[in-house]
């Protein structure tokens, strides 16, 4: 069938009543079911904005009060240039890609992370960080995958670590799509995920017996009855801890201390290192989205000495064992790494010897997944204020991660007052990064 017959038909309602918005549909669902890429996502997320232009997007001709202290070096990417203090993402360049043309409005650190995580701009003012889930309304991109691709073992579809993630929450896709939360550090010598500890003195058998008596006081009426409003949330609760407290495959994917410490020790014994490290057990083991926050990247005063010293070397050795270990045992192919923080940071040093926030560019890395590797794509001026051209936002990134997943973004949910609400609104899928 031709596109001018498929329209007419959809105009005139034959075939069955196929209308033109359902023709558009189906083939918008079919051709997100052939590009999926990626069967699961690390979002490393550099919580208070990374200063991309001392790290990816380097200027060394620009004034000392742009180019900062550090030098670029070379990778084994022809042409690509790299801070020097990330020798260990120099070494593996081909098999990553930089987007150096990141671009968006929104400055500030609670309103920003709201905006990258749900792709909508947040209805509140912006103010001090907090571990608490703000996004009321819109689900975060975790809680997407967690809907559209649901689960492929015992282990959550979604999970955060080693904090919750502050605009992770599921929104009005309730309980059932809310991230699981390690809260804890894996780089500590004591690290367990106490959520998985069985009660002292309770077996499973008598596990099972309260779990029947907690189903019978959810369901007065009877089965038929199932719990609604908060009795339902903390049903939904209770059946993901259960679950995971009666699987030995999810003991296994948490227990990171069974991991060899060469591995260990090339991930780097750092929060983000060990984080990562992790967030690989939990991919292999079947968790769709994994979500790391880390923090410390709100550099406004005297920035250079704890980039060089913690910040971007913490970076360097986790990106990179991450991605080459993914690589090395068959997973990065269908494993997408995305890093990237709420935003960048100004072009001119200030006067504290730091950088303030800057929206307006930020380079981002993907890695696997059907992304091409070995590229850059997009460029920023002369002293990094602005992209060049073909600005990337929040709503395109977004996009291309759901496509990689074969997920339909431009799906339409209702929230429970009827309101529509699209997965993404807007956007496009960044076809010079796809395969």
């Amino acid at each position: 069938m031709s596109r001018r017959q498929a329209l007419h038909v959809g105009t005139v309602g034959l075939l069955g009543g196929l209308s033109l918005p359902r023709l558009l549909q189906f083939q918008a669902q079919a051709a997100g079911a052939k590009t999926a890429k990626a069967k699961s996502c690390i979002f490393l997320f550099l919580e208070g904005g990374p200063s991309t232009i001392d790290m990816w997007d380097m200027k060394p001709d620009a004034a000392a009060e742009v180019r900062g202290p550090y030098k670029p070096i070379k990778t084994n990417v022809n042409g690509t240039f790299i801070c020097e203090h990330l020798p260990n993402c120099a070494k593996i360049a081909d098999k990553y890609t930089i987007l150096r043309n990141h671009s968006h409005n929104d400055n500030g650190h609670t309103t920003g992370y709201h905006y990258v995580m749900t792709g909508v701009k947040a209805d509140f003012a912006d103010g001090t960080n907090s571990r608490k889930p703000n996004n009321v309304l819109y689900p975060s991109l975790g809680s997407v995958v967690s809907r559209e691709l649901g689960h492929t073992g015992t282990l959550p579809p979604y999970i955060n670590l080693p904090h919750p993630l502050t605009a992770g929450g599921p929104g009005f896709y309730g309980a059932e799509h809310a991230p699981f939360v390690i809260e804890g550090d894996p780089v500590s010598p004591d690290f367990e995920v106490r959520d998985l500890l069985p009660v002292e003195g309770i077996d499973n058998k008598r596990q099972d017996r309260r779990k029947k008596l907690l189903s019978g006081l959810d369901e007065p009426a009877g089965p038929a009855a199932a719990p609604t409003g908060k009795a339902g949330t903390m049903a939904t609760y209770y059946e993901k801890a259960h679950d995971l407290m009666t699987s030995t495959a999810a003991r296994k994917a948490f227990d990171i201390k069974s991991e060899p410490a060469k591995l260990r020790e090339a991930y780097g014994h750092t929060t983000l290192g060990q984080c990562a490290l992790l967030s690989r057990r939990l991919v292999e083991a079947g968790c769709r989205f994994v979500g790391v926050d880390h923090s410390g990247w709100d550099t406004h005063f005297t920035c250079f000495p704890s980039l060089e010293k913690d910040l971007i070397p913490s970076v360097d050795r986790a990106f990179s064992a991450l991605v080459s270990d993914l690589a090395d045992r068959g997973l990065l192919d269908s494993t997408l790494v995305v890093m990237m923080g709420e935003m960048g940071r100004t072009p001119k040093v200030n006067k504290d010897a730091g950088r303030d926030h800057w929206s307006m560019t930020q380079s981002v890395l993907f890695a696997g997944g059907g992304i091409k590797p070995g590229i850059v794509i997009g460029a920023t001026d002369k002293n990094s204020v602005a992209p060049l051209a073909d600005p990337v936002s929040v709503e395109d990134i977004l996009r291309t991660l759901f496509h990689q997943m074969g997920i339909d973004s431009s799906k339409v949910y209702n929230t429970p007052l009827g309101r529509p609400v699209p997965i993404v609104n807007g956007g496009r899928v960044l076809t010079d990064l796809v395969g």
